[in-house]
């Protein structure tokens, strides 16, 4: 028997209710940021799995986290779940002119910049920064990304991808002497400006950087995975090996993944 989104919000509302759950009524707003977090995560690795059941749960657990955000602010009298669906659905239709008025959009890029055009209207009426929509609490690598992305729709950009490969080279230059200074708080800095700028190489490129790094993650892990099996069949640890000899089965390792 299928369930409806109202069954949800009562039932979130026992919960926390007198009669309800004493975890569930302890619960803030802080203590469920970090639920929030991994229930997002939780939703997009269903989706690189491509498990068609893992996702349906796993959005169920995320829609949760709204519905339980939202209880909490109902009882305090800020607002209920309802204000927030109220608030997207007119958010939506104001921002899509192309389909409930009448601005034209040709394609998916201009929709882009009609979107960005009504938001940055918006922002100039509440005297908002272009970059104020960017969460403080996005991974760096993807916060890089959107900072530069918002900015460079207003024109703050580099003209060629040409340039940014320069701006890598000047900056590996520039963590070189830091290192050699010995000075930590510019090495620090100069690795921050380099993973900021190859954000950046990556945004031209139109590539996710933070996709493609968690792609290089996974495959670091099965190429080392790979290697402590190969170990282990003989009997002996990673640790027990030369360098060279660690180096010889991650090459076969990738001889192996690439067929």
């Amino acid at each position: 028997m299928k369930r409806t989104f109202d069954e949800l919000v009562q039932l979130m509302t026992k919960l926390r209710g007198p009669d309800g759950c004493p975890w569930d009524r302890k619960q803030t707003l802080p203590s469920l940021k970090p639920f929030i977090i991994e229930e997002s995560y939780e939703v997009v690795d269903a989706i690189d799995r491509d498990d068609r059941p893992g996702l349906c749960e796993e959005l169920g657990d995320f829609l949760l986290q709204a519905v339980f955000v939202a209880e909490v602010t109902r009882a305090e009298g800020s607002f209920d779940i309802y204000d927030s669906v109220t608030a997207i659905h007119e958010k939506l239709v104001r921002r899509h002119p192309h389909v409930f008025g009448d601005v034209e959009a040709r394609d998916a890029e201009q929709v882009l910049v009609n979107w960005e055009k009504l938001k940055n209207e918006e922002r100039k009426a509440e005297n908002k920064s272009v970059l104020a929509g960017v969460p403080q609490s996005l991974p760096a690598l993807l916060k890089a990304a959107r900072l530069t992305e918002k900015a460079a729709r207003v024109g703050f950009d580099w003209r060629r991808t040409s340039d940014v490969f320069s701006k890598i080279q000047e900056e590996i230059a520039e963590l070189q002497e830091a290192v050699d200074s010995g000075d930590e708080t510019q090495i620090h800095d100069e690795i921050g400006d380099l993973l900021f700028t190859i954000a950046n190489i990556a945004r031209k490129l139109n590539v996710n950087a933070e996709e493609a790094l968690q792609s290089t993650n996974r495959k670091f892990r099965r190429r080392f995975e790979s290697m402590e099996a190969s170990v282990r069949e003989e009997g002996k640890n990673l640790d027990q090996l030369s360098l060279e000899q660690m180096d010889a089965l991650w090459d076969k390792a990738k001889a192996a993944e690439r067929g």
